[in-house]
């Protein structure tokens, strides 16, 4: 082996051997998640004892203070020593107050288990509060005292209202109990026509466009129909041969009672009446049937002209007809609705048919368009649908300004009940944080982050169970802009 590769060969050894001292050199700490050591900042500095907890120490006597938390509710676990050697929890004395954000104090009692002194209480986020300790051993008292916080803000009175942050307090409210069904919008069947010409023939004029207000008996269409010009027709005849026969009534009449005719002969002339009689009414009717007034069937108006009239006021909906196109007598050439009234189409399911019944009010919300209305259940099916297992049932809804359009997806309100509750929080003040529906409490210019557990709530409110007292301040209206400056201010959540 050469100069040159011996020398290589020792430089490399050389590098080697002080990499690895630098890397033993090296203290590494690790934090996990399972217990926490009293701080919510990383840049916190203490005393950390063998299980990472807050080590504080007085002569020869030491806790260390941790929050475990690993799959369990968070509670204080404390462990003794003495001259750095682990005590038995069953010698020591312990009890730590707790002082939180806006005056509440908790005192909490421990208990000896395997290897430290477990609290008796659940400590509930946020982990924020000053610390008082009185700890016992061999006789003596050792007071101990320190502070963390975590979730909490400063924010002066100007900031607030730059912010739009409002104020609002903890307090007694009414809780509606609602029942919210899915529902659609639909033409009131009651002012919906289908209109038919009753009659076969051919378009020549097309009066009205999809989507025009109409009104009663307002012309739609006009038809040329050859079926219509043989009832006029017919019409004509039967009027004629009724004169005809009226006549020669009158004559068969007058010559029998002056004997000079036989009673045959003015029998025979008014059964010809009687005759003449029906078939010009026949005839009217089945003229009144497709809506054309007799009196019109004539001078100088074309026979086979079919005037398509509206039945109703409202708006056309659909169209089926051009000019020049054949229809059938029977065909759906339009579709009139009055869209001034229209229907809330829901289902009620069978396990809640005894909290809706005819006559009461809902509201009625559609938040695609920011519409809402109050209505009463107008309508509830009597029969439960075999595959749905629901009944039908709808809602009158008043549509003036034609805004509640057929086929707009709602949402139907039942209100099943109103309760008087001692606490809520407004709805729009709830922030997530940590897994937590939270507000932000206020005291002074200082917000904190406040769990909560909540039960019933309604479009505005929720009642809440556990976290705040009456007459707290928490912010309401626009309060994520403290959840941001909270996540600006602390990423990161170790004790």
């Amino acid at each position: 082996m050469n100069k040159k590769s011996l020398l290589i060969i020792s430089g490399l050894l050389i590098i080697g051997i002080v990499l690895a001292g630098l890397i033993l050199t090296l203290k590494v700490s690790t934090v996990t998640d399972e217990e926490h050591a009293g701080s919510a900042e990383h840049s916190e500095t203490f005393p950390r004892g063998p299980h990472r907890g807050r080590l504080l120490s007085k002569d020869d006597f030491a806790l260390e203070v941790t929050i475990y938390e690993t799959g369990v509710p968070p509670r204080f676990r404390v462990y003794a020593y003495r001259n750095d050697k682990p005590l038995s929890p069953e010698r020591v004395q312990l009890d730590i107050t707790l002082h939180r954000f806006g005056g509440r104090t908790e005192r909490i009692r421990f208990k000896p288990e395997a290897g430290y002194l477990l609290g008796e209480a659940v400590i509930e986020e946020p982990h924020s509060f000053d610390v008082n300790i009185n700890a016992g051993f061999d006789g003596k008292t050792y007071p101990f005292t320190y502070s963390q916080v975590e979730g909490r803000i400063q924010l002066n009175a100007a900031s607030l209202q730059s912010a739009g942050i409002t104020i609002d307090t903890a307090g007694p409210a009414s809780i509606e109990s609602v029942l919210k069904l899915p529902g659609t919008i639909e033409f009131d069947q009651n002012r919906l026509a289908h209109v038919v010409p009753r009659v076969s023939g051919v378009v020549v004029d097309v009066r009205k466009k999809l989507g025009e207000s109409v009104k009663q008996g307002e012309v739609l269409a006009i038809l040329e129909s050859r079926d219509l010009a043989d009832l006029k027709s017919r019409l004509a005849t039967a009027r004629k041969r009724l004169e005809l026969a009226r006549s020669l009534y009158q004559r068969e009449e007058r010559l029998w009672r002056e004997k000079i005719s036989a009673e045959q002969d003015y029998l025979n002339a008014r059964t010809q009446l009687a005759e003449a009689e029906i078939a010009v009414t026949t005839a009217n009717d089945q003229l009144d049937a497709l809506g054309m007034q007799a009196d019109k069937s004539a001078h100088g108006i074309s026979l086979a002209r079919y005037e398509l009239r509206s039945p109703l006021n409202g708006t056309v909906v659909e169209k089926h007809l051009v000019v020049g196109e054949a229809v059938q007598a029977d065909a759906k050439v339009m579709v009139i609705a009055d869209l001034t009234m229209v229907w809330g189409n829901f289902s009620v399911p069978a396990n809640n048919l005894n909290q809706v019944k005819t006559g009461q009010q809902v509201r009625v919300k559609a938040p695609e368009l920011g519409l809402e209305t109050v209505a009463t259940i107008d309508y509830m099916g009597a029969l439960v649908g075999e595959q749905t297992r629901s009944a039908p049932a709808h809602v009158h809804i008043d549509n003036p300004e034609q805004r509640w359009r057929p086929g707009l997806f709602v949402s139907i309100e039942v209100v099943e009940a109103v309760a008087t509750v001692p606490l809520t929080v407004a709805l729009e003040g709830l922030q997530n944080w940590r897994n937590f529906e939270a507000v932000f409490v206020q005291v002074g210019d200082q917000f904190e982050v406040r769990p909560l557990q909540l039960g019933r709530r309604d479009a505005n409110r929720a009642e809440v169970l556990q976290g705040l007292a009456p007459g707290e301040h928490y912010a309401a209206a626009n309060s994520f802009v403290l959840k941001a400056e909270l996540g600006k201010a602390s990423a990161t959540h170790d004790h």
